[in-house]
């Protein structure tokens, strides 16, 4: 037998975690928003730190790639797909 896999959807926006990308990402507000307080954090850390500011910024998109893509998950690992 086949084992089905159960996959756990987000009660999230998709297009609220977009545009808190695009407007807020360096700010790491979008990973706040997902409940993932401490990469939310770091994020903006690093922003504020000059040295870091190229690496937030590649975090970034690739964050923008997995959230257009529906692949971003919340704290409890549910997909962030509903928009």
């Amino acid at each position: 037998m086949e084992k089905k896999e159960i996959i756990k959807i987000s009660s999230k926006s998709r297009l609220v975690l977009i545009l808190l990308i695009v407007f807020l990402g360096m700010l790491g507000v979008h990973r706040m928003y997902a409940g993932k307080w401490i990469t939310g954090i770091i994020m903006l850390l690093g922003f504020i730190s000059f040295y870091l500011i190229l690496f937030v910024g590649l975090w970034l998109i690739y964050d923008l790639i997995i959230a257009i893509t529906g692949e971003f998950t919340d704290k409890e690992g549910g997909f962030i797909r509903n928009w």
